[in-house]
């Protein structure tokens, strides 16, 4: 019989959370079949099994979080197997009588004394598998309510506690979590700090403790606006969303080469500059914003950029991004203008230097010469870390990537 352990599937992991079981107990796996979806600070994770033979026991329900290096399911081999097989008959009666209790729990109504129930259902009190393999009592409020795992899924996303629902019957439905979201609120309601939410929240607590600094510049975009029409009809881009947002990619990591600064990395007694620029690309999500990272931005050509943050936006919104793919950042571009907002401050990513905020690209009044014109206008904002540059290296920076934006074809004089 083998156990497998959570493990560390990335850089410093300590605990995940059980999203869902892909096996059952009985189920014949092999090695590298998926068992089980867990969710780390900023993704979903698929864990292969590095065992073969039986599902014996699932040690861990969906929806619990669990430190690293504790068990979770436990895999008989094919021998162990052979043996189990030897009492099956002897079971079998066993496993009859126990389905005729299910039927009278879920089929009779209650009666006024509490019965005998299965473990995981009713108020009785039940025992727990702990990381060193005792087991402990549990009380009546730490149950697990029954409930299916898109059920589940629901009342996380709206927010509902499912302890608090009302359920028709011993397991809650759909049905119960939607009627329970309906009813007028009795009390304020809290939501546990898991996952992406709880990730940000210790970010941007690491953040506030660094000397940041933010410029803007409201510039003129027609120009960039008009390359992106362009290209959109070009050959060589079909298979690449091109946007205001790719050519800010662009222009960045060509400021960057002029002024290393803002990518640079404080590190107490040094300030460490990078040999590339790591890209990162915040995506706002299903599960929260999460910050893919481009390796290697400025090696890559504008089609290759264009291609390499379209693939990495569309894995982040599926949920699949991987610990490595959210490594290695050494500047971030956010874009707010999508949400139709002009601008803002935009916070450091733990370990960046700098950061842009793209805001909305909107038609306003433009003096050009001597005449006020329509053109396609929006803000630029940097933030940076104080401790690693200085104002007069975040301007060169930011009026460099204001140039290339208001003239494309600057970037042949970099």
């Amino acid at each position: 019989m083998s156990e497998f352990r959570l493990p560390d599937v990335g850089e410093g992991l300590t605990e995940a959370e059980i999203v869902t079981w892909r096996v059952a107990v009985g189920d014949e796996v092999k090695i590298n079949d998926v068992l089980v979806d867990i969710e780390t600070a900023k993704s979903i994770v698929e864990l292969p099994s590095p065992y073969a033979g039986r599902v014996a026991e699932l040690l861990v329900s969906e929806g619990q979080t669990v430190a690293v290096g504790t068990a979770i399911v436990r895999i008989g081999s094919a021998s162990e197997d052979s043996a189990s097989e030897d009492s099956a008959g002897e079971d079998a009666s066993a496993e009859g009588a126990a389905l005729e209790s299910v039927k009278s729990v879920v089929e009779e109504p209650a009666p006024a004394k509490p019965p005998a129930v299965l473990v995981g259902y009713g108020p009785s009190e039940r025992k727990r598998r702990t990381r060193t393999g005792r087991t402990q009592s549990v009380s009546a409020s730490s149950v697990r309510v029954l409930a299916k795992p898109p059920v589940r899924k629901l009342a996380k996303d709206l927010g509902v506690d499912l302890a608090s629902v009302s359920a028709d019957g011993p397991v809650v439905t759909r049905t119960d979590v939607l009627r329970h979201r309906e009813q007028p609120p009795t009390a304020a309601t809290s939501r546990p700090v898991t996952g992406v939410r709880k990730a940000t929240a210790a970010a941007m607590t690491a953040s506030a403790l660094i000397p940041q600094v933010t410029e803007w510049v409201t510039i003129d975009v027609t120009e960039t606006m008009n390359l992106v029409d362009r290209l959109k009809v070009d050959r060589q881009f079909e298979s690449v969303k091109v946007s205001a947002t790719l050519i800010a990619a662009k222009a960045i990591c060509l400021a960057l080469a002029r002024t290393p600064d803002l990518h640079a990395r404080w590190a107490e007694d040094a300030i460490d500059f990078p040999q590339s620029v790591g890209l990162g690309i915040a995506a706002a999500t299903e599960r929260g914003l999460v910050v893919p990272v481009v390796p290697d931005a400025d090696r890559l050509s504008l089609v290759e950029l264009g291609r390499t943050i379209d693939e990495l936006v569309a894995t982040a919104r599926a949920g699949k991004l991987q610990p490595a793919q959210m490594s290695g950042g050494t500047f971030t571009l956010t874009n707010v203008g999508v949400f139709g907002i002009d601008g803002g401050t935009p916070i450091l990513p733990p370990g960046q230097s700098g950061i842009l905020a793209l805001g909305q690209v909107a038609k306003r009044p433009w003096v050009v010469g001597d005449d006020v014109v329509p053109r396609l206008v929006t803000t630029l904002a940097v933030s940076f870390d104080h401790r690693v540059a200085d104002g007069e290296q975040a301007s060169r920076f930011l009026r460099d990537v204001a140039d290339l934006l208001e003239d494309p074809a600057r970037a042949f004089t970099f």
